[in-house]
Formats: C-alpha cells, sequence, structure tokens
C-alpha cells in the first residue's frame, strides 16, 4: 500500500478574490458600468465622425408649380414663373447677358410668424444658384412676414444661364441661426416643371423689362 500526501490547498491569485468564491456583487455592478461606459463612449465618437451636413440636413417637401406644400411649420406655393431681359427697379434698369428668372410665390405659417431664407435654384446635375442679391430685398418675399394662416404673395429673382433652367427646382426655407445649424429644419422643393422644350420658350417669351416695384 503506497502512501500519498496530501495536496496543498490552492492560493488565491494576488489581488483577486478568494480560492472558491466567486466576484462579489460590487465587482459585478463595476464590470456593467465599464461595459456601458465604453459603449457611450464608441457611440460618441461614431457621432463625432458625421459630417456637418449629416447632420444638418433638412427635411424636404417637394411640390410641383401651382401646389399648395406643406412643410409643417409653414406652406408655400409657387404661382408663377416669368423670364425677363432686363428688371426695372426704382432708380436703374438691370441688364444681364444671361435670362432673369422671376419667380412669384404664396405662403402662409402654421403657428408664429417667420421670414422665408433667400431661396437657392437648384440645377438637374446639381448646381446651385442663391437668387440675385442685384434685387433689394425690400421687394422680395423675404421682407414680408409669413404669417400664421394668412396667405402673403411676392417674387424672387434669379439670375441664371438659360442652359440651367431644364430640370430645375427652387427650395424654400427659413433662416439659419447666426454661428449654428438647425437640424432637420423645414424646406420646400418646387419643380418647375421645365424641359428642354418648356425652357426655350420661356426663354423665348421673356419679357425685354420687368418691374420689380410694381405701383
Amino acid at each position: 500500500m503506497t502512501a500519498t500526501e496530501p495536496r496543498a490547498a490552492a492560493l488565491p491569485a494576488p489581488g483577486g478574490p478568494p480560492a472558491g468564491r466567486s466576484p462579489g456583487l460590487g465587482a459585478r455592478l463595476l464590470a456593467v458600468v465599464a461595459g456601458v461606459l465604453l459603449i457611450a463612449g464608441a457611440m460618441a465618437l461614431q457621432t463625432l465622425k458625421l459630417e456637418e451636413t449629416e447632420v444638418g440636413d433638412p427635411i424636404v417637401y417637394t411640390g410641383s408649380k401651382g401646389e399648395d406644400v406643406d412643410a409643417r411649420r409653414f406652406t408655400l406655393r409657387l404661382d408663377s414663373i416669368t423670364a425677363a431681359k432686363a428688371l426695372q427697379g426704382s432708380s436703374k434698369t438691370l441688364s444681364t447677358d444671361n435670362v432673369f428668372l422671376v419667380l412669384t410665390a404664396s405662403a402662409k405659417s402654421s403657428l408664429k410668424p417667420y421670414h422665408l431664407a433667400t431661396p437657392v435654384l437648384v440645377t438637374a446635375d446639381d448646381k446651385r444658384f442663391e437668387a440675385t442679391d442685384r434685387v433689394d430685398r425690400s421687394v422680395t418675399l423675404s421682407n414680408t412676414f409669413v404669417q400664421p394662416d394668412i396667405w402673403v404673395s411676392g417674387r424672387f429673382y434669379f439670375e441664371v444661364p438659360a442652359s440651367a433652367l431644364p430640370g430645375a427646382s427652387v427650395r424654400f426655407g427659413l433662416p439659419q441661426g447666426v454661428g449654428w445649424v438647425e437640424p432637420y429644419q423645414p424646406e420646400v422643393e418646387i419643380d418647375l416643371g421645365l424641359d428642354d422644350e418648356g425652357a426655350r420658350k420661356l426663354v423665348a417669351s421673356a419679357q425685354d423689362v420687368y418691374p420689380t416695384v410694381k405701383k
């Protein structure tokens, strides 16, 4: 009969829990909290990687000429499109080698007064034209408060090459705050309904002089 020596009891690892005992509740809670913090940190880093345009992308409501387009904060309708070779202001006449596009629009707000921002014309190949600053803002719809449930009308003026008109649309929105971009701000995009033939007819019928100051 062979004698055997008893095995030495297992010693706990330095800094670890005693042998044969599982981590306590406090240790498990710390592990959970650490996991949550890691996930939150990863999400924060992902958010920081977003481009500014992704964070500030507007919500765009689309429509056609003559249609009331409800963008929640305001409703807008494009009433008419006119082309002109020159614009007559109160003191001078503006000429162009391109074409002046005159858009007559109507708008109303839902809850409180707004001013509309200067609209942007977007071409079929995604080029963008701001409404011309050669016409004083005071004679455009941007100078008029858009009031709750009361339709107001006015005009915007663009100076663009005739080649920009086929397939073009115009975006209307609200002014952005100074130094910051409000995410998901509403915009209305109206298709001008101009194909190649329609654009040629519009330019061919352009008024010689269009008065910007109505009497």
